[in-house]
């Protein structure tokens, strides 16, 4: 053979002094960077209430729902004014369906429906007066994890891990668990426009098995050596094809993605076995429990994930059908169902964070994509969508404990006091995270973008 065949061929040679380069290049955008201001977090665990939880039914407590209960009133109609431009009608209003009280210390409002949450309120900064852009799940749930209704925009973990990077180079910086495939599918976890090393990595998907959200083996079933020469022919052919086409920015971030594969091969199996977890831990969170033991597992996932250097964890609670898991357009007392799923789990990862120091540095953040409204649905037994006014809470790092911020009217429909928008949440989120919403930019078509675009404001009353 040739000298330049036989360099090319050795592990020394020129393939792999190729792949030394794009590695250095691909891994230095994923390298830990220095905040723009002091953090306060992190890191943060996003648990995405898939189809939106009442916010009347949890943490909103409106005397007047149970005081008018049953009586026809006029309301605006969110989805009637977005598709007809009608407005107000007579709508029945419908009273919480799980008992509501006044809980911890703090003396926060919270009802039955997460009783398990509800005895950990003196952790939680509850949010009363979001406001969100979008009448349907789709738009509505692009908006809440891309800053956008439509267009195609990074979503928020990728530009967490633009503007921070990775803690941990053996894992993906930024983990989406369980994500669905409907209402913007992977947009809601990718990078658009960013370069592709900053997208999420998928792990499973909703609805589907704990044994599915995991790092699948790039070779099968074949032997350590095989897959060692597997891996080595794929370098060399990345090596070459970017020796052809340099500066190609998408070959790079391919290659980079089967080196950090290839990493995670060695470190993810650990760091996703639970089978290392206390049986009092698996007790905590509701593991190889009925009907909690699928988020349970998915929860402490997510902690794992997070105490290993994972920048940005999302775990979703929905499915893939049609109708979101929490979109009760006609049977309410559902709700009980997939609380009863959810609750344990949640209240167990805050309790095992705070334990072990974590929440001192990790935000958790809690909520749905809307709310819903506080009359019945064709005078039915469900809520319909409610963007104009719903609750989510965050706990940990940096925030206040034990407060609520802002208010929705006195039927909780519309968000009336300290009115958050959904780009003010990403803005905050930003700025705990050590960001600054507005000089966290990318240019890109000859402008820059950036998550809240031309919108939000850090809201300061929430914050230490």
């Amino acid at each position: 053979i040739s000298r330049r065949q036989w360099l090319a061929r050795t592990p020394c040679g020129f393939g792999s002094l190729a792949l030394s380069a794009l590695s250095s290049r691909a891994a230095d955008p994923l390298a830990a960077k220095k905040p723009m201001h002091p953090a306060k977090a992190k890191r943060v665990i996003f648990l995405f209430m898939q189809g939106g939880v009442s916010h009347v039914d949890s943490y909103d407590y409106k005397p007047r729902l149970i005081q008018d209960d049953g009586k026809q009133l006029p309301f605006d109609d969110a989805r009637a004014l977005a598709n007809t431009g009608a407005r107000g009608s007579q709508k029945r209003v419908m009273k919480p369906l799980w008992k509501v009280s006044q809980r911890g210390q703090s003396g926060l409002w919270a009802s039955e429906l997460f009783p398990e949450t509800a005895k950990r309120m003196d952790d939680l900064c509850v949010l009363r007066s979001l406001h969100t852009e979008g009448v349907a799940h789709g738009p509505a749930t692009l908006f809440l994890h891309c800053g956008s209704t439509n267009f195609i925009r990074p979503s928020m973990g990728s530009w967490t891990l633009y503007g921070l990077g990775t803690e941990n180079a053996n894992l993906p910086g930024f983990v989406s668990i369980a994500p669905s495939s409907g209402n913007g599918g992977p947009r809601n976890y990718g990078n658009a426009f960013l370069p592709a090393v900053f997208q999420g990595t998928a792990l499973g998907k909703a609805g589907g098995p704990p044994s599915e959200a995991t790092i699948r083996n790039l070779a099968g079933s074949l032997s350590a050596p095989q897959q060692k020469a597997q891996f080595e022919l794929l370098r060399e052919m990345h090596a070459e094809q970017l020796r052809r086409n340099p500066g190609d920015a998408e070959l790079e971030a391919v290659a980079a993605s089967y080196e950090l594969a290839w990493r995670m091969q060695a470190n993810a199996p650990d760091t996703l076995d639970l089978s290392k977890e206390t049986a009092e831990t698996f007790k905590l969170y509701g593991v190889n429990e009925k009907p909690t033991d699928t988020f349970a597992r998915q929860c402490l996932m997510a902690r794992r994930l997070s105490e290993s250097g994972v920048r940005f964890v999302q775990v979703t609670y929905g499915d893939n059908s049609a109708n979101p898991a929490w979109d009760q357009h006609s049977n309410m007392p559902k709700h009980g169902d997939h609380a009863k799923a959810v609750d344990k789990p949640i209240a167990g990862l805050l309790e095992d964070l705070k334990r072990r120091g974590l929440l001192e540095d990790t935000l958790v953040w809690w909520g749905g994509e809307f709310g819903r409204t506080p009359y019945a649905e064709a005078n039915g037994t469900g809520r319909d969508h409610n963007p104009g006014g719903f609750s989510v809470w965050l706990a940990g790092a940096g925030v206040k404990k034990g407060v609520a911020f802002g208010a929705t009217g006195e039927f909780g429909h519309l968000a009336v006091q300290d009115k958050m928008h959904m780009h003010d949440l990403h803005a905050t989120i930003l700025h705990l995270l050590g960001l600054d919403h507005e000089k966290l930019t990318f240019k890109y078509s000859g402008r820059d973008f950036r998550l809240t675009d031309v919108h939000g404001r850090v809201v300061k009353e929430i914050l230490t």
